[in-house]
């Protein structure tokens, strides 16, 4: 080739339709579930509802299907269609929330073997379409809903809350559900996943829910006896909302000059120091909690996080930036397709170099506020704790969460993992330093956990208390006498109480 062609010359074009596995592409998408289910209620918001009812049916002990209903504008037969469509596309407005078009598809089979939307509008009747996985793979055919049994899911949610036009969600099959329902695993189930669900719909939705006109519901039915129960009614979680700023003159509003898109706005606010608040503790960990939060259309995308300008530490814990998307942010912001992230461009980290309030009060000082207030807390409070290696793998996240509140932590360091292995009868634990691993005797495991299923975060206080006493061990190259004799007290100790647990066992 003699010279190089900038444009590449072609022939013609061909159709390639795309292979049924690209189902599989769509339902890995790694949705969480609170994400999926936030983005079916986005477009449920786009289609104008007021109330939106997650709606959860059991059947005895089993988990049946799950359906999201919402008395939004609704969807005649060929708007329908091209909802269900694989890569179909709809006009988006200014204002709505949804972006690729996928969200629908993508969120429903990540996490149900078959989805299927009922829909009517006002001046239309009740039709219905549904994707099951299985058949989708091999003929992408999607299934006609019979037009009586449309109308009746319809007439079955009447005034709860669909009145004339409205659209329902069905997921049945549900990947998350309990296999088995027995000796209350279903409950256990629900206990755990609906304040989890609503607290990040509280969060993620918080300015929509802080609307007067707009309630998200989450409710469980028995569908023999038609009891509703666990009625819940999702609360506005504001990550903005504390009760007194946590140092005098902030928020401040700054302005970063954003090459491809414009002037960004950027609130900075301090948040009052040792919050217990829902609105401060709903972001995970110490480190997540902190840096951007940014906003589309009112759509929280982003909760925390600095994007790349800075690396997170438990100083800045009370810094939070709101921070609005413009409408065109070109190639300086890109939304994930979940609506769980934004990927900023390098020129946003650059702007925020320079961007400062209307008074020329710098962004950077902002940060030094932010930190100062956070140490003169902790110092207010005579604390002074040494910074320590988190626990990692193994950890229950509760207890992660509160570690990482409570303990300045050693930046850059792998977490200590704690993990059960068969070990010797004549040891409780092992440590090894090279993997940063605290080992727990796999003999002991059944008596602690007292009958009960284990799991990679089970037996939480035991691994609580030896990550206590052994933390230390990993922030040293070596143990001295004095640590090494504690070491072998700690393990005769707890050796002794193991086979205490496991001959109580046996006896019973």
């Amino acid at each position: 080739m003699s010279d190089w062609h900038f444009e590449v010359p072609t022939t013609g074009s061909k159709r390639l339709p795309p292979d049924p596995r690209f189902i599989d592409a769509l339902s890995s998408q790694g949705y969480g579930f609170e994400v999926a289910l936030a983005d079916l209620i986005d477009n449920s918001i786009d289609a104008g509802a007021k109330d939106v009812v997650i709606h959860v049916l059991r059947n005895g002990d089993e988990l049946v299907s799950l359906l999201v209903v919402d008395d939004g504008r609704g969807m005649d037969e060929e708007a329908l269609d091209v909802a269900m469509t694989v890569g179909g596309r709809r006009e988006y407005g200014e204002k709505s929330l949804g972006v690729f078009g996928t969200g629908l598809k993508s969120a429903s089979l990540s996490h149900a073997e078959s989805v299927t939307v009922i829909s009517k509008t006002k001046r239309s009747r009740a039709v219905g379409r549904r994707w099951v996985t299985a058949q989708a793979k091999e003929s992408f055919q999607c299934d006609i809903v019979e037009s009586g049994y449309a109308q009746d899911l319809m007439d079955r949610y009447h005034d709860r809350p669909i009145t004339w036009q409205g659209t329902i969600v069905r997921w049945d099959g549900v990947r998350d559900f309990p296999k088995h329902g027995g000796g209350g695993q279903t409950d256990r189930y629900l206990t755990r996943m609906i304040p989890k669900l609503g607290l990040h719909l509280g969060l993620f939705l918080h300015r929509f829910l802080a609307r007067d006109d707009f309630n998200i519901t989450i409710a469980v039915e028995d569908v023999q006896t038609r009891t509703v129960y666990m009625d819940f009614g999702v609360e506005s979680l504001d990550p903005f909302g504390y009760p007194v700023t946590g140092a005098p003159g902030f928020p401040k509003v700054f302005t970063a000059h954003v090459e491809g898109a414009g002037a960004v706005p950027l609130t900075g606010h301090v948040w009052t120091p040792k919050s217990n608040l829902d609105e401060y503790r709903a972001v995970g960990t110490v480190l997540d909690k902190q840096g951007f939060y940014f906003y589309r259309n009112d759509r929280l995308v982003q909760a925390g996080g600095w994007n790349g300008f800075r690396q997170p530490e438990p100083h800045l814990a009370l810094a939070r930036v709101a921070v609005e998307l413009p409408p065109e942010g070109g190639d300086a912001f890109r939304l994930t397709v979940k609506k769980a992230g934004v990927e900023a461009s390098p020129a946003f980290a650059a702007a925020l170099g320079e961007a400062t309030d209307a008074e020329g009060y710098a962004f950077k000082e902002y940060l030094d506020a932010a930190e100062a207030t956070y140490r003169e807390a902790r110092k207010r409070a005579g604390v002074d704790r040494k910074p320590v290696i988190a626990p990692g793998k193994g950890m229950a996240a509760e207890v992660k969460r509160t570690v990482e509140e409570e303990l300045p932590l050693i930046p850059g360091e792998e977490p200590v993992a704690l993990r059960w292995e068969k070990l010797g009868s004549d040891v409780f634990f092992a440590i090894d330093r090279e993997e940063r691993a605290i080992l727990l005797n796999k003999t002991y495991r059944p008596a602690l956990l007292g009958g009960r299923r284990g799991g990679l975060n089970d037996a939480p206080m035991v691994k609580s208390l030896l990550y206590l006493l052994l933390h230390q061990v990993f922030e040293k190259e070596y143990s001295g006498s004095r640590e090494k004799d504690n070491l072998q007290l700690w393990q005769s100790i707890l050796l002794a109480a193991a086979r205490t647990e496991l001959d109580r066992m046996d006896e019973q």
